[in-house]
């Protein structure tokens, strides 16, 4: 089985708490990223809010301990997917993903179309990161049973599976039954739009990752000790029959800095190849909007550069 090469990836900050008028400045950053060689955008996802925000904090219903959103109930959040189509025009090389998208919000039948669209125009660049989510009231808005999100979520990948592989496709289960349905464009590959499955590590998660990850996003206490983390989610997904050296992991790192504020690449890249000798393949970092954009391109070529030399990848 082959094993993912790593990659190196940024998140774009597609919300904003007010409206500031700028998202010009989101594409420019994507423009400026594909020319350094960053291997892959991510973009995140709400499609609504209600008000109790403190749910973020609850590990019990999909948050992180200590976490706080960082907008208010009126902050501005671009819809992921008609977003990555823009950034799609205007680069050429980088990959296009989410991180995450909460895709049982959106009827599986239309996402399938979408993320198929998307994936031949963009040239099969497009990598879907899913997960539950953690807010009640977007799943309310929606029709939705939130205590039911997990089978929602794995309805919906089934169903987008099924009509990105199948030329005649039927399906059946609980929540929809359709036969002799055809579905064109398919995406790039034949085995469909690459799927990255969020979430920590449990029984649910274990087995989604067995049927539909291409990688994993680890949230959460997952996150924390990545090596430990790595070994338990392999050791689950090999015992439903997978073999899990081909699953993709996610990690998120901050760039160090001197005393004096300036980027320190050496010490940024160092723990990396420790790190991809436990099993982490996707590389992930943010970089302050407000960088000025000469900056950002100066930074963006180290990091790649280092990056690339310390993996040993060209």
């Amino acid at each position: 089985m082959t094993h993912p090469l790593p990659q190196l990836s940024m998140p774009l900050l597609n919300f904003s708490a007010d409206d500031q008028g700028a998202w010009p400045h989101l594409l420019e950053r994507a423009r400026i990223a594909d020319a350094a060689g960053i291997d892959r955008l991510v973009v995140s996802d709400h499609v609504v809010y209600g008000e109790n925000l403190e749910a973020y904090s609850k590990p019990e219903v999909g948050g992180v301990a200590g976490g706080k959103q960082p907008t208010g109930p009126d902050g501005l959040w671009l819809e992921p997917l008609t977003l990555l189509s823009v950034i799609a025009g205007t680069t050429t090389n980088v990959r296009l993903g989410t991180n995450i998208l909460i895709a049982a919000l959106r009827r599986p039948v239309v996402l399938a179309k979408t993320a198929s669209t998307l994936d031949v125009l963009s040239g099969g660049r497009l990598d879907l990161g899913v997960g539950v989510g953690w807010q009640r009231e977007e799943y309310v808005a929606a029709g939705l049973d939130f205590e039911g999100r997990g089978r929602l979520l794995d309805h919906t990948l089934e169903v987008c599976q099924t009509l990105w592989r199948d030329q005649r496709a039927a399906y059946s289960s609980a929540e929809l039954s359709f036969d002799t349905i055809h579905m064109m464009p398919k995406p790039v590959l034949a085995s469909g739009v690459p799927i990255w499955v969020s979430g920590t590590i449990n029984q649910r998660v274990i087995s989604r990752l067995s049927r539909f990850g291409s990688g994993w996003i680890p949230w959460g206490e997952s996150a924390k000790d990545l090596p430990t983390s790595i070994a338990a989610m392999r050791e689950g997904v090999a015992k439903t029959g997978r073999d899990p050296s081909d699953i993709g992991v996610v990690s998120n790192f901050a760039l160090a800095r001197t005393d004096a504020g300036a980027l320190d690449v050496a010490r940024t890249i160092e723990p990396f190849p420790a790190l991809v000798e436990s099993g982490v393949t996707d590389f992930r970092f943010s970089m302050p909007m407000a960088t000025p954009v000469g900056e950002v391109t100066e930074s963006l070529g180290q990091i790649v550069q280092a990056f690339r030399a310390a993996i040993g990848r060209r």
